[in-house]
């Protein structure tokens, strides 16, 4: 009979001790004094009025509870910093509390993955694998060495691009700026005679990084309730684990190809991977390792495909779009290198229409509206508030771009306003941090700012375009949709065309 009574009692018991801690959570939080925020269902949080827009929803929200804000996304408690005066007290004043990472549950998935210089948090490995990016990888002098072989990679899309001319196809510009951006990757990173652009191996190269992208960006319930983690209940940690596992394996190939070249004392190619090797040998694997190598050509890899391939797309609708800003990029090119000749990387520097181009399309449309989530390492008084051991904060930047205290009529595409600017892309001017500012600061920006400029660049002077099936500028589609970068919801196609003048140098 007692154990009845107990039986009946237990479920009971159950709630009253879920209200208890429930309470008990909700005191807590007030007494760490959260900055404000919504009020959310029970269990679900925040989530059905942040919606599948959460830069635009977390933007409208702002305006209503403050540039420092608590959202619940499930059982998450996340700080949503949206001005640049928050940016600062997050990513520069504070940025040693907020150098940790949240870890979507997806990512998990690939071996290795708590070593990554993505995904760590702090410390000491992650300060030494930033510090050799500065100082083997992302060197001025390694990147200029390498400049041969981004001009050749231009020659290759501007064959591709002409092919599609001659026969009067449209192009879907995302996808060949990603083809291009990852046959330059895999270049830089392994040289031309160890990854022909055209061989299989790449083209299962673009297939699985565009696989982990696209599961990566989805949204998974076992980040808004960490509960479900072990259950993986949409199946995506088990489908993204089938492509790491099988890059890891291309790149580990690769690597062993390149040590076996190595030992017979064969012609080095002075590529990353020959950098990080020599950094290896030297040091010993104490300071560098196998794992270390192949985990940073993942993070370069991924990193440097889909943020490329969305931001020329973006500015190429942008200026297909504005027919006159296309003309005025168009006339600098034909001005300052000339219409018999080929656009060189060191041409760059006399672009200044171009380049304001590249940095307000990147204002517009930022390819990580909602930066890499960073999380507090330990609690953080800002502003009068508490940000609590292990909350999720992000930096709205796509609310910050569109702020009319920092930027005048910010949702009109108006390149001349970063002309006679020194707004740039290191972080200084925390209204435009494309790349992130503080520490975090993505550690490839110098390469990055090559590859936009010197594709943008090489694409407009080659090439006349026009939009498929007599479409007119004002019939395009320049919505976005929200993903781990903010792509452009209808892929641009677009037509090329000779231009009036002789390209000879490569048609």
């Amino acid at each position: 009979m007692e154990f009845n009574s107990l039986a009946f009692l237990s479920p009971l018991l159950f709630c009253i001790a879920l209200i208890f801690l429930y309470v008990a959570h909700r005191s807590i939080n007030k007494q760490k004094r959260l900055p404000p925020g919504p009020k959310g269902l029970p269990f679900i949080g925040n989530l059905l009025t942040i919606g599948d827009r959460p830069h635009e929803s977390l933007t409208k929200l702002a305006k209503i509870y403050g540039p420092l804000m608590t959202v619940k996304l499930g059982c998450v408690t996340t700080v949503v910093a949206s001005s640049t005066e928050m940016a600062r007290e997050i990513l520069q004043k504070n940025d040693h509390a907020f150098l940790g990472r949240t870890i979507p549950d997806a990512v998990t998935a690939e071996t290795d993955y708590e070593h990554s210089m993505a995904w760590l948090s702090g410390g000491p490995q992650w300060r030494k694998l930033r510090k050799l990016c500065n100082s083997q990888v992302f060197t001025t002098q390694r990147l200029d060495a390498l400049r041969g072989l981004r001009h050749q990679m231009m020659e290759n899309m501007v064959k591709r691009v002409s092919d599609a001319r001659e026969a009067e196809e449209a192009i879907y510009i995302g996808r060949l700026v990603f083809g291009t951006t990852l046959n330059l990757l895999s270049n830089m990173m392994f040289s031309i005679d160890m990854l022909d652009p055209d061989s299989e191996e790449v083209k299962e190269l673009k297939e699985l990084i565009w696989r982990i992208m696209e599961l990566c960006g989805k949204p998974n319930l076992a980040d808004f309730f960490p509960i479900l983690k072990p259950l993986d209940p949409q199946g995506i940690k088990r489908d993204i684990k089938r492509s790491y596992d099988l890059l890891h394996a291309l790149i580990e190939n690769a690597i062993d190809r390149r040590t076996k070249r190595r030992a017979s004392r064969s012609e080095r190619s002075g590529d990353f991977l020959d950098a990080l090797l020599d950094h290896s040998e030297e040091h010993g694997p104490d300071e560098l390792d196998r794992r270390d190598v192949r985990l940073l050509l993942m993070d370069l890899f991924i990193g440097g495909t889909d943020t490329t391939s969305a931001t020329m797309e973006w500015a190429m609708a942008e200026l297909l779009h504005n027919p006159d800003k296309m003309a005025k990029a168009k006339q600098e090119l034909n001005q300052k290198i000339g219409s018999g000749s080929s656009v060189k990387e060191q041409d760059i520097l006399q672009l200044p229409y171009l380049d304001a181009v590249i940095k307000e399309t990147m204002r517009l449309h930022p390819t990580a509206p909602l930066l890499l989530p960073h999380r507090a390492e330990t609690d953080v008084e800002l502003c009068g508030y508490i940000i609590p051991k292990h909350a999720q904060v992000f930096v709205n930047t796509w609310s910050i771009t569109r702020d009319t205290a920092y930027w005048k009529e910010p949702t009109i595409f108006r390149p001349e306003r970063f002309l006679n600017s020194d707004i740039d892309f290191r972080g200084r001017d925390l209204s435009f941090i494309p790349f992130g500012a503080g520490r975090r600061i993505c550690p490839g920006v110098s390469l990055g700012v090559r590859m936009v400029n010197l594709l943008l660049a090489t694409l407009i002077h080659n090439f006349d375009w026009k939009l498929p099936s007599g479409m007119e500028t004002k019939d395009m589609d320049m919505k976005d949709k929200f993903g781990i970068t903010l792509q452009k919801a209808e892929p641009l196609a677009a037509i090329p065309a000779r231009v009036a003048a002789s390209y000879k140098s490569f048609l």
